[in-house]
């Protein structure tokens, strides 16, 4: 797909409002996340458990595909080799997967175990009755996978050079804390919108107050984006420690983007993890999954109300989609200073995969 965004942002157009609302551009975009990373779980969330689906992957990717936890975690298709049945629907606790349809069974590795009424045919099991596997990466605890992932593969070594010292791998997957939401837009606009604080003072009042604006930054990075929220008067901030790159600042929280819809919220509690997820050109869910770390601090700073700026972040995404498929809109230009987030997650919708 040829590029349309211009590299100097001070000259750049944004996007063609046709990638908001065109079922093509939708299809031909999305048709390449199975070659990115996806955030999958946290370790917290598979204890008690033998194998969990993964239900957003499937949107994301086109893939049914679910994790089992025995020697090793694993990232196998959800899908039995028999007829094609789901077969983890639920998170369960049990030494194999058993199909409900015809009850073929694998073991937690995805090996065919053994089949009802199969014992006349011939050339069988093979390995094609195996559950295929794919890959995973494992960091601080955090697991991502998908079907080919082979781009971006360095934003785990970013991540680790700025917030390497959190205990990531300790929080607590807290399920009161878990959201889900389906809006009437885009899929990249709601990722538009997370990539730029310019909107803050108009549109999120108490966090406005909570934030400095002045101090607000964006780095770029290959493969995502973050944002650093410096906390305004008394309000929360991180412990930071003497080896971390921000030590003095008064950091009240870390945003994480990673493309294409992985979004990796730190505050001094601990983690909200909300994936942005394409169901249509026009339709989008968001999940969230909330992991803590320090629970004295929970309700409190930047990410005090998640709660209130994801109903108000919605209501400005939805009313944009509503703007950009009008026949009056189709290109507008970038703020230097405030939209850079964005002007980067434009330029890699087109980057080769």
């Amino acid at each position: 797909m040829s590029q349309p965004i211009d590299p100097d942002i001070s000259k750049s157009m944004t996007l063609p409002s046709r990638f908001y609302t065109e079922n093509e551009s939708f299809r031909e975009i999305v048709s390449s996340f199975g070659n990115c990373w996806h955030f999958a779980a946290h370790r917290s969330q598979l204890e008690g458990a033998s194998s969990i689906p993964l239900n957003h992957m499937e949107a994301m990717v086109g893939e049914a595909m679910a994790l089992t936890i025995s020697e090793e975690v694993r990232c196998l298709s959800n899908v039995c080799t028999h007829r094609g049945m789901i077969l983890v629907t639920e998170k369960c606790n049990s030494s194999s997967i058993k199909c409900g349809y015809h009850g073929r069974t694998f073991g937690l590795d995805g090996c065919f175990k053994n089949m009802p009424e199969f014992g006349g045919v011939k050339d069988f099991p093979s390995a094609q009755d195996n559950l295929p596997e794919f890959p995973i990466m494992e960091w601080k605890g955090m697991i991502f996978t998908g079907i080919s992932p082979s781009r971006y593969n360095s934003v785990f070594n970013v991540m680790d050079e700025r917030i390497g010292w959190m205990p990531i791998d300790e929080f607590r997957h807290d399920e009161s804390r878990h959201r889900s939401y389906e809006i009437d837009a885009n899929w990249a606009l709601y990722v538009d919108n997370y990539l730029e604080g310019f909107h803050i003072p108009f549109v999120h009042g108490d966090l406005h107050d909570a934030l400095d604006y002045d101090s607000y930054s964006t780095e770029l990075f290959e493969g995502g984006v973050l944002q650093i929220g410096i906390a305004k008067g008394d309000e929360d901030t991180f412990d930071l420690p003497d080896s971390s790159p921000d030590f003095g600042k008064r950091v009240a929280a870390y945003y994480y983007w990673l493309f294409p819809g992985v979004m990796l919220n730190f505050y001094p509690w601990g983690l909200s993890v909300n994936l942005v997820i394409p169901i249509s050109v026009k339709r989008t869910k968001i999940v969230y999954h909330g992991f803590v770390w320090d629970e004295s601090k929970l309700g409190k700073g930047a990410g005090g109300n998640l709660d209130k700026v994801e109903e108000e972040d919605q209501d400005i995404v939805e009313a944009t989609q509503r703007g950009v498929s009008s026949s009056s809109y189709d290109r507008g230009r970038y703020s230097t200073t405030r939209e850079t987030g964005v002007h980067h997650f434009h330029r890699m919708l087109f980057e080769d995969g």
